[in-house]
């Protein structure tokens, strides 16, 4: 295939706003993993770690304003490919902590703690789903 100039520049600019993509991914996980910590150390502080209530905590949270955000950002806004990605993406996807779900899912497992294990899996997915849908609901309603 013989490529012209004029076909080389959308793949230029493409990878010029790949690169914006993945710094405003790298910059919201930054931001997102900070938070994270700061709001389960807080939660784990008031109620203890007992059951694994910052992370459920956050979940929820970050269950909700993913559903709130998405339809904000893409039906009510529009914004740019950046905003996306340094929210929903970036500081979203660090923020919120599946890996430490499971991590303190198995651990209360392996610690015959089989009650206190099925209820933080019924509480995170049941919640978090519907926290996600009162966030559609929350956008919608603006």
């Amino acid at each position: 295939m013989h490529w012209t100039k004029k076909q080389e520049t959308p793949y230029r600019e493409n990878r010029g706003n790949r690169l914006n993509q993945i710094l405003a991914i790298a910059a919201g996980g930054a931001l997102g993993a900070i938070s994270r910590y700061g709001m389960s150390t807080g939660i784990y502080a008031l109620l203890g770690r007992g059951f694994p209530y910052g992370t459920l905590a956050v979940n929820v949270l970050g269950s909700l304003l993913m559903g709130f955000l998405y339809v904000f950002l893409i039906e009510r806004m529009t914004a740019s490919v950046e905003l996306r990605a340094i929210l929903l993406i970036g500081f979203l996807g660090s923020f919120t902590t599946f890996s430490t779900f499971s991590l303190e899912t198995m651990t209360l497992i392996q610690q015959a703690e089989m009650f206190k294990a099925l209820l933080n899996i019924l509480l995170s997915v049941v919640v978090c789903l519907l926290a996600t849908w009162a966030g559609f609901i929350l956008a919608r309603l603006l």
